[in-house]
């Protein structure tokens, strides 16, 4: 008997993660909120699409999610067209949402009630990651849960990790967040230090990359930073939208974030030059933008 699928959210995410997994075998039937992504996927990879979350999950032993923020995610669980109204006792619903902790465990509740194991998976890696299957994912929930999803995921992924219970999924991406947003800032004053000095950029990110400063936002994004192109990768709204997330739980924790709370400021700015689909890299064209008022 081969193993039903339904894969919720078609975004530059969803979309390759749901074709990994009808190319790996499974029979994938997807939902999208706009329906032409839907048919268009289905025609493409030769699955299927429903018109509710509902009548997509029906029957299936794996619901995977991956939409934009809490407030998407509680719309298509919820409702008598939702998640909840038609997946079965005793399958698996994981989520590849970036949320917040707080409703994992909202949704993770609501779905024990009805004998489904939930999941808090968000990933790390990309629209990049996601189109060469190659995400990593960093899980919340029961070890049992875990070992059932995880030889599926692999469809898309090259490395996932139980981090801990519901939620935790959820706070490690809070912090992989945070790191990024620290990393990047540096590389862009690096650049913007190395412009003003009179320097070759490139010359000095082939020289400095080998050595302890390092990281892959420096190897994969300084040619596309010096040529002010900022078209590659995660959106700066998508990425306000996470460290908001991270500085709401750093409030609820104690923890100290005065550098993520200055780099989310850094991107306000960033949007108010109408940079909201930027790429996270072009913190560097805020400093730009100071120089050349100046």
């Amino acid at each position: 008997m081969s193993v039903r699928v339904a894969f919720l959210g078609l975004g530059v995410m969803g979309y390759p993660m749901a074709g990994h997994l009808q190319n790996a075998g499974y029979q994938v039937t997807v939902y999208n909120r706009t329906t032409s992504k839907a048919e268009k996927w289905a025609s493409e990879y030769q699955g299927s699409f429903a018109a509710t979350p509902k009548a997509a999950v029906t029957d299936c032993d794996f619901v995977f999610m991956c939409v934009g923020n809490d407030d998407d995610l509680r719309s298509i669980v919820y409702g008598n067209d939702g998640v909840l109204a038609g997946i079965k006792s005793g399958a698996v619903l994981v989520d590849h949402t970036t949320t917040s902790a707080k409703v994992a465990r909202e949704v993770a509740q609501e779905a024990q009630l009805q004998g489904v194991e939930f999941l808090d998976a968000p990933v790390s890696g990309g629209q990049a990651g996601a189109e060469n299957g190659v995400l990593t994912i960093m899980v919340g929930g029961q070890t049992s849960t875990f070992e059932k999803a995880q030889p599926v995921m692999a469809a898309f992924a090259r490395f996932s990790q139980l981090i801990g219970e519901v939620g935790a999924g959820q706070l490690c991406k809070m912090v992989n967040q945070i790191c990024i947003a620290g990393v990047v800032q540096g590389l862009a004053e690096g650049l913007h230090f190395a412009k003003q000095a009179g320097l070759d950029g490139e010359k000095v990110i082939e020289t400095i990359a080998k050595g302890a400063a390092g990281s892959w936002q420096m190897e994969n994004r300084y040619k596309t930073m010096l040529a002010g192109e900022y078209e590659f990768g995660f959106a700066v709204d998508w990425m306000r939208k996470d460290l908001g997330i991270a500085l709401d739980e750093a409030r609820s924790n104690g923890s100290n974030l005065a550098l993520t709370a200055l780099v989310d400021q850094y991107y306000a700015d960033v949007q108010a030059l109408g940079g909201n689909r930027f790429d996270t890299s072009s913190l560097l064209a805020r400093l730009d933008a100071i120089h050349d008022k100046k």
